[in-house]
Order: C-alpha cells, then structure tokens, then sequence
C-alpha cells in the first residue's frame, strides 16, 4: 500500500525542478562548497549539480627535462582548503581545523551515498589512506591552489616538485591568447628551469643564483623566487628578465617565508630561532621592488610552513574558534603543540627593540597529524 501524501510533504519545494534559468542563476550565487553540500542532500540533488570546477585537480601534461619526452611530466593545480569541524565534545573552547589539499574520487558519481549527508571531500593524513570527511556543519573556506610538477622515469619512478609556477601569457592585440609560461626549482640542472607553452622545451633560467630555490610564487602578473642564499628576485614573464629585491638592515636571519594575500599584498615572513631566548619572527610588505617591515596584518592570518604559506580573512572565520586577526600560525610536525604568533612588547625589555612578532599564549595549537593535509586543535 503507497505511503500517503501529507500535506507537509507536499509543501516542501523540489528544486530540481525549476526552469533551468532560475536554476542556473541560484547556482551561480553559490560558493562551490555551498555546491557540495547541496551534492550532500540526497542522490537526486547530486546528479543534478555538477561538481565544482574550481575543486578539481587540473592536470596539464608537459615534456621532462633533460631528455624531452612527453607524456612522462604533468604539472596539477591542486585546492587548498581551510575546515573547521565541529568538535566530538562539543567544547566550544575548542576547535577543530583541516587545512591541506583536496582531492575527488572521480567513482563517486557513479555509486550511492553511503548517508544522504556525504559530501565528496577527502583528505590525505599522514601513513594513512585518504579518507572521507563528511562536512555537514563545518565552516570552510577555500584559501588558494597549489602546483606539483610530477614526473616519472622509464622505470616508473616518481619524482615530485613542489617549488613551481605558472602564468598566462597575455600579449597586447589579441596575441598569446592560451599561452602561458611556467618556472620550476631543479638543483640537478641549475636553480630554476623556464618553459613556454610555444616552444615547450625547458631551458636554464639565466639571470639567477645558481643556489637552490627556497619558495616560488605569483603575484601581480610576476614571478617571485627565494634562494637558499636568502635573496629575493622578481622575474618579469615575458622579458625573463630577474630583479633583486631590496631588503631591509639586518635583515639576513632565517629561512625566507613567501605569502600572497590575493592580489593585494605580498608578504615576507622571517623565523628567528636563536640557540637561547624566545623564537622570534620578522614580517616584511613588498612596496615596488623593496621590503618594507610592518608590525600589523589588519585582519589576515598568515600559515607558514612547509606544506602551507597561505592567507586568509579572520573575518571569514567563526567567532570562538580561537583563531584572530593580525596574527601567524607556524605549522608543525604531528604530536607538536605551538602558539599564534602576534606583534608585541618583547618579553625581554630591549632599549633597541620596540615590539617583535612572538607567541601570543593566548591559543595554544596542538598538530594532531600532517602529510598533504595539516590536522589541528586550537584550544582557547
């Protein structure tokens, strides 16, 4: 016997079923994980809203390098994504955060939900599998995307490159459109390699240290590239031509940190970790070709670490979740417990020094686990 139609049934509105107009309108107001937990609500909602674009790893196949063989090299642009989860206990003092790259199984598509509440996000964590994570509940915000150059030797070994960069190439009149250029760290065949999308064959990148480079990144149409030396160049695309970067007085301590905030700003982050004495860090602004030191991030945090030199709003962030404005967060190894970082009086009075950027103690942050995906607890 069919199960009756109640009257409150027939008051819920099907969304599936609006003209494809309005439809595509409402999805195009959507943020793409406001699109993934739609995807979450049952298996019609899900084959009827494609998966996000911007979610994907793009993969584009280029030739290796000494010898140019295609099909062996692939460079993928891969999200990157802050998670904050709700915690098990529901101790608002505490709060939950994955941050990491993401990555789709292409056969969930094809197979049921194992809930009606499954969204298609996964993590890698550390000698584990990747593994689901439903999302329900959770505050995420998509903080940037990542490149891996990967490439494999006739024996199938696998060889990854985290320190590369691509842009577009955009030239006056119409020229160059689809064409782009790509940089990539190689300390076999000289500190950076350079490939153009017209010619498709990697040569040296003259003009540079011939040291290992340390961080590569994008920012207003230009190529950015620390060296193991501790200098900063910027590279134009399209002349190739590398410029040093000025560097305030004193400033030579440390391993050099690049952060973009979008297009906005360009920030350099210092460490200072003395044999004795509090640790210590130093936070730069790129004004033309020189840093300028500041003592204030506004409302931006800074990540900083091996996997993760990102930005984002605290703004975009819950209240409570113990992560503020105008501060750093250092990641660490799984097992490792560290503060947020914030501009302040130093501990040690210093007639030469008037504030430095030290642990706040006012969040303690313990790294539950790290690989791709950084896992931790923020306890205020």
């Amino acid at each position: 016997m069919a199960e009756p139609v109640t009257k409150e049934k027939m008051m819920i509105p099907d969304w599936t079923k609006l003209p494809e107009e309005l439809f595509q309108t409402i999805t195009n107001k959507m943020n793409c994980f406001d699109v993934v937990h739609a995807r979450s609500v049952s298996t019609l909602w899900r084959s009827t809203f494609p998966y996000p674009a911007s979610l994907l790893r793009s993969s584009y196949s280029l030739p290796t390098y000494p010898v140019e063989k295609d099909g062996l090299c692939s460079l993928e642009k891969i999200p990157f994504v802050l998670v904050i989860v709700p915690t098990p206990t529901g101790d608002e003092s505490v709060s939950e955060f994955f941050m990491g790259l993401v990555g789709r199984d292409e056969a969930a598509d094809y197979m049921e939900a194992p809930s009606p509440l499954q969204c298609s996000l996964k993590m890698k964590m550390e000698k584990s599998d990747p593994k689901w994570i439903n999302v329900i509940g959770s505050h995420i915000l998509s903080l940037s995307h990542q490149y891996r150059m990967v490439c494999w030797d006739p024996n199938g070994l696998r060889t990854t490159y985290r320190n590369v960069a691509i842009l577009p190439l955009n030239r006056e009149g119409g020229r160059g459109r689809g064409e782009f250029i790509v940089l990539r760290s190689c300390s076999y065949w000289g500190s950076l390699l350079v490939l153009t999308s017209a010619k498709r064959k990697w040569v040296p990148l003259p003009g540079v240290p011939s040291s290992s480079c340390t961080a590569l990144v994008t920012f207003r149409g230009r190529f950015y590239a620390s060296f193991s030396d501790e200098r900063i160049y910027v590279i134009h695309p399209y002349s190739l031509v590398a410029v040093l970067l000025l560097m305030p007085p004193n400033f030579t301590d440390g391993s050099n940190h690049l952060i973009t905030a979008g297009d906005d700003e360009l920030f350099l982050v210092k460490k200072n970790t003395p044999i004795t004495g509090p640790v210590t860090c130093r936070v730069c602004r790129l004004v033309g070709l020189e840093w300028v030191e500041v003592d204030e991030l506004g409302d931006r945090v800074l990540f900083v670490g091996k996997e993760a030199n990102v930005c984002c709003s605290a703004n975009q962030l819950p209240d409570g979740c113990g992560v503020t404005g105008d501060s750093i967060l250092f990641t660490k190894r799984a097992g490792e417990d560290t503060y947020l970082y914030k501009y302040g009086p130093p501990d040690v009075p210093n007639e030469n020094v008037v504030g430095e950027w030290r642990s706040s103690r006012e969040s303690r942050v313990k790294f539950l686990d790290s690989q791709e995906t950084f896992a931790f607890r923020v306890e205020s």
